[in-house]
């Protein structure tokens, strides 16, 4: 049996409550599927508000149907309200309005930078497979009104090349990254060097504008990795929720979208997902 958990609630008692708000993934890899996933395995009470329906599987995204801005944010108003939450984490939020509607309900919920509420930004451009999940014109609007409010930014390098216009080939250009993220008001910035093909390992660098926190792995060879952004900021969020700091936070999600990649399976005649089930398997 792994250690490899947060605390969880006895039978009866309510656990600790965090909100995915992110679309929704007819495939079951990424989203807010994902998102749920690792609640549930980690202990927590998953709560959503859901910004767009995708219609995809295993090879790619044929389409989506954005949700209503107002629906979104009335969507976070009712649960926030009634059952509370420890954390929040957004994903894919498809359109300028949709990022309005949340920063501005974030901002009334005391979610996020300056609230009592952690909230992990997980900055959705594009799936894996390269089809685009946000509107070009809504990258400004990520940048001045969503990053500002995030405890945590959590792009990939694809991500860090749209929103800050950084090529990171190395170490050097990620730490470059991580101040430019940091510039756009984002109180820490989380630079993930999986997509970083050319090293045998998984660099991430966190950085607070003033100290630099590495977590480095070794690269699992697997294709099979839908999710794996979804994963580690649901978990991020979870440990955050619990009470974590940030620096803890990420290096148990780092550890814990690790042994999901490990276990990762093929679904469909694409690519499989991370797999948080092993959890299930080993306890």
């Amino acid at each position: 049996m792994t250690d490899l958990g947060l605390p969880t609630a006895a039978p009866g008692v309510t656990p600790v409550r965090v909100m995915t708000i992110a679309g929704s993934d007819s495939g079951g890899g990424a989203g807010i599927q994902a998102d749920m996933r690792t609640f549930a395995l980690l202990g927590l009470h998953a709560c959503v508000a859901v910004t767009a329906v995708t219609v995809q599987n295993s090879l790619g995204v044929q389409g989506f149907q954005e949700i209503a801005p107002e629906t979104v944010a009335a969507q976070m108003h009712s649960v926030v309200s009634d059952i509370g939450i420890g954390a929040a984490k957004t994903g894919m939020l498809a359109s300028a309005p949709i990022i309005e509607a949340v920063g501005q309900a974030c901002v009334e919920l005391g979610i996020g930078r300056d609230g009592a509420v952690p909230l992990v930004v997980d900055p959705v451009c594009a799936s894996m497979h390269g089809d685009p999940l946000l509107a070009t014109e809504a990258l400004e609007t990520l940048r001045s009104t969503l990053i500002p409010l995030a405890t945590v930014v959590t792009p990939n390098l694809d991500e860090v090349r749209l929103i800050t216009g950084i090529d990171v080939v190395d170490g050097q250009t990620q730490r470059a990254a991580a101040y430019a993220l940091h510039e756009l008001g984002a109180r820490w910035a989380l630079v993930k060097g999986g997509h970083l093909r050319s090293s045998d390992r998984s660099p991430d660098l966190l950085f607070d504008g003033t100290d630099f926190h590495e977590f480095d792995h070794p690269r699992i060879d697997t294709p099979h990795d839908h999710g794996a952004g979804d994963t580690l900021a649901a978990a991020t969020a979870g440990a955050l929720a619990h009470g974590y700091t940030v620096p803890d936070a990420v290096d148990f999600a780092k550890r814990w979208v690790t042994r999901g990649l490990e276990a990762a399976y093929p679904l469909g005649a694409g690519h499989g997902p991370v797999n948080p089930l092993w959890r299930v398997s080993e306890s």
